[in-house]
């Protein structure tokens, strides 16, 4: 087996939504605000290669919206979906399959993309079967208003309508060497990816960690449906990924690719960070 770290680009939000109600002061101790409140965060996706199977984990937030949208969103950096995959000899066809950890804009948006004429939508990946779940992908169809603006159709009607849609059970691997953890604080049952490697668990952690800026409990992101039970599943799942030594592959992090954590004297607090080459 062999992974990839796939950079799709950087983009822009607001640091106090990053953050909740986490005071400006904090935060921005690790995640430095521009003059208009905002921090640069990557979107960061992980390919499996194993065997005959190239697995994409996430694709950012694609080209395919108009202006207006993407403005929003201050899209820096050279990085793109086709570059880094093309940087490790393979392209959009060779991915035999696409799991998207949830229907937010920012991690599947890559899925889709206009055909020539721009007259209708085609599969970037025209090879893959794609995974979603079905709790979660029944949530994104009939998402509530708060969250509703992070679903757009765009990305995720044509997937099903394709025919590439597949989805996840909960409580079944995805493959031998795949788990995953069913998550619900942020967005109605986000995936988790755990990820077998060389006798290490490297964990896609996708919005439950965005960054290492978010390791302290109350660090929790203001777009969270559900904060309270954020709070009760980060705090499970740092605590085993500290007893652990898991190796956990940062999604949003601008500044750090993986981290280790280990247990403080006041809870769980950041080891190491380092890049996922490092250690393969």
């Amino acid at each position: 087996m062999k992974l990839y770290t796939i950079d799709t680009g950087y983009f822009k939000l607001d640091g106090g939504a990053m953050f909740g109600v986490v005071p400006k002061v904090l935060w921005s101790r690790t995640n430095p605000a521009d003059e208009n409140n905002l921090c640069s965060w990557a979107m960061r996706s992980l390919l499996i290669e194993d065997g005959n199977k190239l697995i994409l984990i996430d694709n950012g937030i694609g080209d395919k919206q108009d202006e207006k949208f993407l403005r929003h969103y201050y899209l820096h950096g050279d990085d793109s979906l086709k570059k880094s995959l093309n940087k490790y000899g393979f392209s959009e066809d060779d991915i035999t399959d696409v799991f998207l950890s949830h229907l937010h804009f920012d991690h599947c948006g890559g899925s889709v993309k206009w055909n020539n004429d721009k007259s209708g939508f085609e599969m970037t990946f025209k090879n893959a079967k794609y995974w979603s779940n079905e709790q979660h992908w029944k949530h994104a169809l009939n998402s509530n208003f708060r969250e509703k603006a992070s679903f757009l159709k765009d990305n995720i009607l044509p997937i099903q309508e394709s025919g590439h849609l597949n989805f996840v059970k909960r409580g079944e691997k995805f493959h031998d060497y795949f788990d995953v953890l069913f998550v619900d604080g942020h967005t109605e049952a986000q995936m988790i990816p755990h990820i077998k490697y060389k006798e290490k668990t490297i964990i896609f952690a996708a919005d439950l960690l965005p960054s290492t800026g978010h390791i302290p409990l109350a660090y929790v992101m203001g777009y969270d449906v559900q904060p309270l039970k954020t709070l009760d599943e980060k705090s499970k799942f740092l605590l085993d990924a500290a007893n652990n030594n898991h190796i956990i592959f940062l999604q949003h992090d601008n500044y750090n690719e993986c981290c280790t954590l280990k247990n403080g004297e006041k809870g769980v607090v950041l080891d190491q960070t380092f890049k996922l080459s490092e250690i393969l």
